[in-house]
């Protein structure tokens, strides 16, 4: 199809980028939500079934849908069993299908609005600031908000540590992924420093190992009672990052062409600042610092559906949810009856994808000087 003739330069970036992902299709998108889909419930029942206590996947929905009142199943499980799979395993299950759902479209989100391949709640100390929040909350006692004064205070952490990032990173009206990633190394550094130091310096000595090993990211200790807020701020965040969606596409070919394109860049930028920060403080409030997540995500995510983000964003919440259930078993049983931190297992496969990414981006860069 030909362009206009009226068409400017910024219209004519977007077309051309909305007509590249148009290749996938919208079949290899349907296949690939419904691959994701049934992956989760497949996932979610292997979440419930495996840990010290083995439940054969049938008696595992056998319990499930007796809860639920559909009693399609002799009842031939023991209490025990029952308490472990609806009590033990089923909340940590979810919040890993929400934690990771919403670290993979924050991630995304943050890619397109800062306009960097590398950009990450982790790398860019944005996880860091939410944990100092929260341990100030710990170790202070501090319940100004009542019971989610928690999540309050990871929020108010997570987006300071964000703007000052992005505030240090931006220099003559640019940001370089190398000047990103320095800038949220070291503020993420100094930020764990202060942390560390409220730990060592705090007389509640039980309380301090509880908070040591939360930093390291995992998905026990959360129940029923617990679960509904990180599960709000993901749908939440998710449905208004998917109506902001034709805003996140302008913002990927750039400033200007997204100003061109009627977009208040700044203030659209902060009102995503915000609402990222929110989902990732109530995120790391309830699982502790989880990264990588929101990196490999979506970057697998585009190589299959394109870099709409009304096709990323979905994929990248089911992937991510499948992602993290599977993380958390691996945790479970990998060094059983150890349990290892999940958060240490996704930063072993974070770790390579990042120095892959870092080394794929220079390339790029070298190909295109050299051209």
């Amino acid at each position: 199809m030909t362009a206009p003739a009226t068409e400017t330069g910024a219209e004519r970036a977007v077309r051309r980028r909305q007509q590249g992902d148009r290749r996938t299709g919208p079949a290899t998108l349907a296949v690939t939500l419904v691959v994701l889909a049934v992956l989760l419930v497949v996932s979610a029942t292997a979440g419930l079934a495996i840990g010290s206590v083995r439940v054969p996947p049938g008696q595992v929905w056998g319990i499930v849908t007796h809860a639920l009142g559909a009693d399609w199943a002799t009842p031939d499980w023991t209490g025990a069993r029952e308490t472990i799979v609806l009590d033990v395993r089923a909340p940590r299950v979810l919040l890993g299908a929400v934690a990771g759902a919403g670290l993979a479209v924050v991630g995304t989100a943050l890619q397109a609005l800062i306009r960097n391949p590398l950009a990450e709640p982790y790398l860019l100390g944005v996880s860091s600031g939410a944990s100092l929040g929260a341990v100030v909350v710990i170790v202070f006692g501090v319940t100004w908000f009542g019971p989610v004064s928690l999540s309050a205070a990871a929020f108010a952490g997570a987006l300071g540590a964000l703007l000052l990032v992005y505030a240090t990173a931006r220099t003559g009206g640019r940001i370089t992924s190398a000047r990103l990633v320095l800038s949220g190394v070291a503020i993420a550094a100094v930020l764990t420093a202060v942390l560390d130091l409220l730990l060592l310096t705090t007389d509640r000595g039980n309380e301090a190992r509880a908070v040591l090993a939360w930093t390291l990211g995992g998905l026990g200790g959360v129940n029923w009672d617990t679960l509904w807020l990180p599960s709000a701020a993901v749908l939440l965040g998710v449905g208004i990052l998917m109506v902001q969606a034709r805003n996140l596409n302008l913002l990927l070919a750039g400033e200007e062409a997204a100003t061109t394109m009627g977009l208040d860049v700044a203030r659209f930028r902060a009102r995503m600042f915000v609402l990222l920060s929110l989902v990732t403080g109530i995120l790391v409030a309830a699982a502790g610092p989880i990264g990588f997540v929101g990196l490999m995500l979506p970057h697998t995510v585009r190589l299959i559906v394109g870099g709409d983000h009304r096709r990323v964003l979905p994929t990248a919440a089911l992937g991510g949810a499948v992602f993290l259930i599977w993380a958390d078993i691996a945790a479970r049983i990998v060094a059983a009856p150890m349990e290892i931190p999940v958060g240490v297992l996704t930063a072993l496969c974070g770790g390579p994808f990042f120095l892959w990414l870092m080394r794929r981006d220079a390339r790029r860069t070298t190909d295109r000087g050299g051209a």
